[in-house]
């Protein structure tokens, strides 16, 4: 499926509506170059979920870790939003700890997947980020 966003807000709309699907175990792939609306989209995955703390891309540390609260089922779940722009290799993501994420009680939306994509053996959600011929415009697929 396709989306043309033409603002922020429609960015975060787009993330929104996308996390009615998602339940707590989904990991989430992001693919798409610098500024495509990657984190405009989590914010309305998150928005979603009920996070009331800020969402900004965890570029430098690699993880913001969030707690929301699942509608649907009533319970707690964490948010956890990788940016893996800085890693090289899968071992890495070892390093980091990226399995202990992955549970019943989360989701994992991970910007600049590809690693992560070789990683989990492809077995991911992929959502793909592109820039439009407008300034604010954005191309979101497999949406």
């Amino acid at each position: 499926m396709k989306l043309i966003s033409n603002s922020s807000e429609e960015t975060i709309s787009a993330g929104y509506e996308f996390a009615k699907n998602l339940k707590a175990n989904d990991i989430v792939g992001l693919f798409g170059n610098l500024g495509s609306g990657k984190t405009q989209f989590v914010k309305g995955i998150c928005k979603y979920f009920n996070v009331c703390d800020p969402v900004n891309s965890p570029t430098f540390i690699i993880v913001n870790e969030y707690k929301g609260i699942d509608d649907r089922t009533g319970k707690t779940i964490s948010i956890n939003h990788f940016d893996l722009y800085r890693l090289k290799d899968t071992s890495e993501l070892k390093e980091i700890g990226l399995d202990s994420y992955v549970n019943d009680d989360s989701v994992c939306l991970i910007e600049w997947a590809e690693i992560a994509n070789e990683y989990f053996k492809g077995n991911m959600k992929k959502v793909f980020f592109e820039h439009g011929e407008r300034e604010n415009e954005r191309i979101i697929n497999n949406y």
